[in-house]
């Protein structure tokens, strides 16, 4: 499993419960050991930046998802194949607004956007009441039971 944090911004976040709740999500996905995943952490301009490139909006967002090799979940008999599953961004000072906004912490609005991002890069969308419904039932499920999974929930 090539799972590659990067941090770009301004904070010094500590992403050592992000990097197991990655591993966590490809288990619980059934993605082959060998997938590639690159997720960034980046400054309000650098979202900005990407933001206006690929969506034509201005501003900075609050997660961005590129995949790459258009990979879908497995099961549990059958694992995906292995391959580049794509490219999470990730503005902190967004997710932090949001987290106050919410009253919880900045890492878990940042455990939160990874996991809306890696289920965009798995071909989950929310662009229909339906699909939404869908997306956001499994992000919530899968968020819960790492919580339960992972229990000091810190660093």
């Amino acid at each position: 499993m090539a799972i590659v944090f990067q941090n770009e911004s301004d904070s010094e976040l500590v992403t050592g419960r992000l990097e197991r709740l990655a591993e966590y999500l490809f288990k619980r996905l059934y993605l082959h050991p060998e997938t590639e995943l690159s997720v960034s952490f980046v400054t309000p301009e650098a979202m900005e930046k990407l933001h206006i490139e690929w969506m034509d909006e201005p501003g900075a967002t609050d997660v961005m998802s590129f995949p790459m090799d258009e990979l879908v979940p497995g099961s549990e008999g059958e694992l995906t194949p292995p391959g580049m599953l794509g490219d999470i961004v990730i503005c902190v000072a967004v997710a932090a607004e949001q987290a106050d906004a919410a009253g919880h912490s900045l890492l878990d609005e940042c455990a939160v956007l990874l996991t809306h991002g890696v289920l965009h890069l798995l071909g989950y969308d929310h662009a229909t009441p339906v699909e939404e419904a869908e997306m956001f039932g499994l992000q919530g499920q899968l968020l819960a039971d790492f919580a339960a999974a992972d229990p000091d929930g810190e660093a």
